[in-house]
């Protein structure tokens, strides 16, 4: 039978050395019945009832909820080693410094023990900066418990969890970006787009000569019919236009 564990505790350790590392803890693998699902959310009323929730399905034999991970670490001797970290950050942007420092920081502690961000918004780039700290599962609030409970399947599996909505407008921001690319084409040879993304991206003529195999020389004449058809007086005006030309892959670059 699975077991909750909600705790509500305010108390905060008042040193480092009370407070236990996950090098102290026991995080060696082991089959997840024997191992518990962490919920760090500190809102009382979501984080009982999302605990209550998540008990009632999967394999996991408990879910020790507690409002912040110092609460958690405090009872440790109390839980069943851990699976999963479930992090609930509510309204809390991924894409804000602290959070995402704390993200890292959690991903870090705990290694191999997958982290699982559950979130109100679910933009595309709250999903990726989430990925990009490491968490193996971005879940946005607006799905139910059976998907939130798959999610954390998947993570301890190995996965990483997506929320569909995301590659949805993941696949809309690449076909907005199609009509871009055959004005590229109509604008430039293939050879000159391939010179005028390089500008883009910065890269000086030997290393666009290089990569290319032209002549430093040949990449000069590109460069110039470039700026003469896009009316630019310098490179990095070509690398500014190109970037309002490809927008999507210069936030994505």
């Amino acid at each position: 039978m699975i077991s909750i564990s909600a705790h509500s505790s305010a108390r905060y350790p008042t040193s480092p050395a009370i407070t236990p590392s996950s090098e102290e803890i026991n995080l060696e693998r082991q089959p997840t019945e024997d191992r518990s699902l962490v919920l760090i959310d500190c809102r009382a009323l979501t984080r009982e009832c999302l605990s209550r929730s998540l008990a009632g399905q999967g394999s996991l034999r408990e879910v020790a909820a507690y409002s912040s991970l110092e609460d958690w670490r405090e009872n440790t001797d109390l839980h069943l080693p851990p699976a999963a970290i479930l992090l609930h950050i509510g309204a809390n942007k991924v894409t804000d410094a602290e959070v995402s420092a704390e993200i890292r920081e959690v991903v870090s502690e705990f290694k191999s023990i997958p982290v699982v961000i559950l979130a109100d918004l679910d933009d595309l780039t709250q999903v990726f900066t989430a990925l990009d700290c490491g968490v193996k599962g971005y879940i946005p609030a607006s799905v139910g418990v059976e998907i939130c409970v798959e999610a954390i399947k998947l993570a301890l599996a190995g996965g990483v969890f997506v929320p569909v909505s995301s590659v949805l407008a993941m696949q809309d921001a690449f076909l907005s970006a199609k009509p871009k690319r055959s004005a590229i084409a109509d604008l430039f040879t293939p050879r000159q787009a391939d010179v005028a993304e390089a500008l883009r991206r910065g890269k000086a003529n030997k290393v666009i000569a290089y990569e290319l195999n032209l002549r430093e020389s040949t990449v000069k004449v590109h460069i110039r019919n470039i700026m003469r058809k896009l009316k630019a007086t310098n490179r990095t005006e070509v690398a500014y236009k190109m970037k309002d030309i490809l927008p999507f892959e210069t936030a994505s670059a």
